[in-house]
This record gives structure tokens, C-alpha cells and sequence, in this order.
């Protein structure tokens, strides 16, 4: 259950795992979750930094608030919740 909290913080917060993964590491979990079996092509281009994380400093600091699951359980959730918004044919287009 998310708990919300009030503050007078304004500024920007990064809101992420904090778990190192790499594209090739993320991509697999992916397709791990959705149950798919696909092959990862690297096309050519510029190199960019080999992994992502996100820096979760400021928000503890300043809301006290961390994110509370591991990124593969949150991703679970999205996908499946995704999922079922497809198979109902729903979307925020119709909500509104």
C-alpha cells in the first residue's frame, strides 16, 4: 500500500531501483516476466554507459521515503497490471 506523505519539498527525485542492471540484464528480465523468449540484436552506434541505477539520495533525505521492492517484483506488477488493461481493451483515452 503507497502511503502518502506531505512536504514542502519541491525540487526534482529520481524514484527507482537502486539495483545496477545492464540494457542486456534488463531486456532479459523482461522477457522473463512476459513468459517471451526473443533474441537481443545490438545494432551499431555510439556506446553509452553499461548500466543504470537510480541515485535515491534526495528522496530519502528529504521525504524520508525509499522504494520498498526489488525492481523485478515492481516490474511484475506494471507488466501484469499492463497486461490485463490490453486484454480489457482499456485505456486512459476511454477513462476520460
Amino acid at each position: 500500500m503507497l502511503r502518502l506523505t506531505r512536504s514542502n519539498f519541491s525540487g526534482p527525485v529520481n524514484i527507482g531501483s537502486e539495483e545496477m542492471l545492464s540494457i542486456n540484464q534488463f531486456a532479459r528480465m523482461i522477457m522473463d516476466i512476459a513468459g517471451k523468449q526473443l533474441s537481443i540484436r545490438h545494432v551499431p552506434g555510439p556506446l553509452g554507459v553499461r548500466g543504470r541505477n537510480s541515485d535515491n539520495h534526495v528522496i530519502r533525505a528529504k521525504l524520508g521515503w525509499a522504494p520498498s521492492l526489488p525492481l523485478r517484483n515492481g516490474l511484475e506488477r506494471t507488466y501484469r497490471w499492463i497486461e490485463e488493461q490490453v486484454k480489457t481493451g482499456r485505456s486512459d483515452q476511454e477513462k476520460m
